[in-house]
């Protein structure tokens, strides 16, 4: 075997495909991409950074010629006996989030922090459209992102909470939990001008104490995108409606997500 062909430890191949995620997320590049650049067929970059194939070697280089960066770093975080002792410990990151979040780094996700105008069907009035910002911001003591929403007419149902952002299902996941008690908003990682389509699920608020579940379409804009964003339960008759509704049809339309009929 060749030299270029030896396999890299479990530990650098671990190592490698996080950094390869970032780098993918930061520049906001597809992995056919990534792959047709480094001259890989899609299915071995898919299976290395799935980890069902170890980093060669070989492969590495490609990739690392390709994103330009350095992707083999020490990995040794004490010294052993191999390691020669006048040579520096890496520090370790804890810029990273918890696992049940998808073990994300602060750096790969900071294309995502930043204020949002907020779309969805109004539960109210089928022909309307209820608008909110949104906010997503690293939270240093959670060591995650978190978001909160904001000037929602109905400011007794404003939402808090973690963002999840798991490599695997390449969705964004905002979470709301209080007491066990869970809304959940799925929606898709950005586009190229930064909108993110998807799914809210939760409750609607009906007479009395009744609460039924209800799901509807969701568009969380770049605030950069609306110079001018209407908030509130908007009607056909404000400024920002068609172009609200333009956006909420593409979720279904693309479709970035579907809503089955009963």
């Amino acid at each position: 075997m060749q030299t270029t062909d030896k396999p890299l430890s479990d530990e650098q191949s671990q190592q490698v495909a996080e950094t390869i995620r970032e780098e993918i997320a930061r520049r906001r590049i597809s992995r056919q991409a990534l792959a047709e650049q480094a001259k890989l067929s899609l299915s071995t970059l898919e299976k290395v950074l799935g980890g069902r194939r170890p980093f060669t070697l070989a492969t590495t280089v490609r990739l690392e010629q390709a994103l330009g960066v350095s992707l083999r770093k020490a990995q040794e975080k004490t010294p052993d006996k191999t390691r020669d002792l006048a040579a520096p410990v890496i520090a370790v990151s804890g810029d990273v989030a918890p696992d049940s979040l998808g073990a994300y780094s602060r750096r790969a996700v900071t294309h995502l922090e930043g204020g949002y105008v907020t779309l969805r069907p109004s539960f109210g009035d089928k022909e309307s459209i209820y608008v909110y910002r949104t906010e997503i911001s690293w939270d240093e003591a959670a060591s995650s992102l978190v978001f909160r929403e904001g000037e929602r007419t109905d400011a007794a149902y404003t939402q808090f909470g973690s963002v999840a952002v798991p490599h695997q299902s390449g969705f964004i996941y905002l979470v709301t939990n209080q007491h066990g008690q869970h809304r959940l908003i799925t929606v898709s990682r950005p586009t190229i001008s930064g909108e993110m389509y998807g799914i809210i699920t939760t409750l609607l608020a009906g007479r009395g104490s009744v609460l039924t579940p209800i799901a509807a379409p969701i568009v969380l804009l770049p605030a950069r995108m609306i110079p001018s964003p209407t908030v509130g339960r908007i009607s056909s008759g404000d400024v920002n409606y068609a172009l609200y509704r333009e956006y909420l049809r593409r979720t279904i339309d693309e479709p970035f997500a579907i809503l089955l009929p009963g």
